[in-house]
């Protein structure tokens, strides 16, 4: 499943006056404002995102980033119908999201994981909080439970365990789990996260990246907004750069993470090691132009090091 952005711009001013609009008509009630057009010709209207161009591929870990403010947010809202664009269209799969039985059909298939999921847990047990999507399916209760018991597993929580305790009950990182394996019970196609590390600490933090890394491996399409390029640098396969909800770039982790001083104009930086490979080199060291992590500038510098040993005691004889 693809989804395509085609010079998609919403404005959260005009999608105000179109629901005022509805709402004037199904009351018979004219006015002014019910009189204007409304796609995009508001000099008033706050652009969120504006002319935003690309195609999340089948099978892609796709990265979203920029500072706050600068889009994120909107742009993954668009992607399941939550919210469709004043101006432009987004496809999937070559079918308008906007188009009612579309977009209902999408929902199912595209999973949105807001950010602290968690705070959106509201039934009296684990197993009824992520029997709710499956229910709204229209699924039979034999294929309720049997995607209860997959998606805990798919979390690595114990069913016997977890299932009759109240999600309330568990830690918070145990309660984003449950909240996770409610839209993974649902069996989506794409999966869209939203800082889905924000407020775990440093070992939940990690053992959550690994799951969401595990599920792409095994065939899930993945888009994740982070303020965390080391994390964007490590798992993606493009990322996206928003600026005051416009495309700045677009391109793969080197691609875009090797151009430190353009990401740092705009408040971002790059990852902690790339930062560090791009300081050694303004301090004349002979680094690569590669993207680096630890590992690789580790490797690079103990050559460069062994290379200046070699140096020194050739120079000695």
């Amino acid at each position: 499943m693809s989804i395509t952005f085609e010079g998609v711009g919403f404005s959260y001013s005009s999608a105000t006056k179109k629901k005022e609009k509805k709402r004037a008509k199904k009351q018979k009630v004219s006015s002014s404002n019910s009189e204007k057009p409304l796609w995009g010709n508001d000099p008033d209207a706050i652009w969120a995102i504006s002319d935003i161009n690309f195609t999340l591929e089948d099978g892609e870990f796709f990265g979203v980033a920029g500072h706050t403010g600068s889009g994120k947010s909107t742009l993954i809202q668009h992607m399941n119908g939550l919210l469709h664009p004043t101006t432009g269209r987004v496809l999937v799969d070559g079918a308008d999201i906007s188009d009612k039985e579309v977009g209902a059909d999408i929902r199912s298939k595209v999973g949105l994981v807001f950010q602290y999921p968690e705070h959106q847990l509201f039934a009296a047990t684990v197993y009824e909080d992520i029997a709710f999507g499956p229910r709204n399916m229209g699924l039979s209760e034999d294929e309720v439970d049997v995607r209860i018991h997959e998606a805990l597993d798919k979390v690595s929580l114990d069913f016997d365990s977890v299932a009759q305790k109240s999600p309330f009950e568990l830690s918070g990182g145990q309660q984003r789990r449950v909240a996770f394996a409610g839209v993974l019970a649902m069996q989506p196609s794409i999966l869209i996260l939203d800082e889905p590390v924000a407020g775990l600490d440093p070992a939940a933090r990690i053992d959550f990246l690994d799951l969401i890394s595990d599920l792409h491996k095994h065939g899930l399409t993945v888009v994740m907004v982070s303020h965390s390029m080391n994390d964007l640098a490590r798992f993606c396969d493009r990322v996206l750069v928003l600026k005051e909800g416009k495309t700045f770039m677009l391109g793969t982790p080197e691609e875009v993470f090797t151009r430190g001083a353009e990401l740092k104009a705009i408040g971002l930086s790059a990852p902690s090691a790339q930062r560090l490979a791009d300081n050694l080199k303004a301090a004349g060291l002979s680094l690569g132009e590669e993207l680096y992590d630890a590992d690789t500038l580790a490797d690079d510098l103990a050559a460069l090091f062994q290379e200046k040993q070699v140096n020194v005691e050739t120079d000695r004889a």
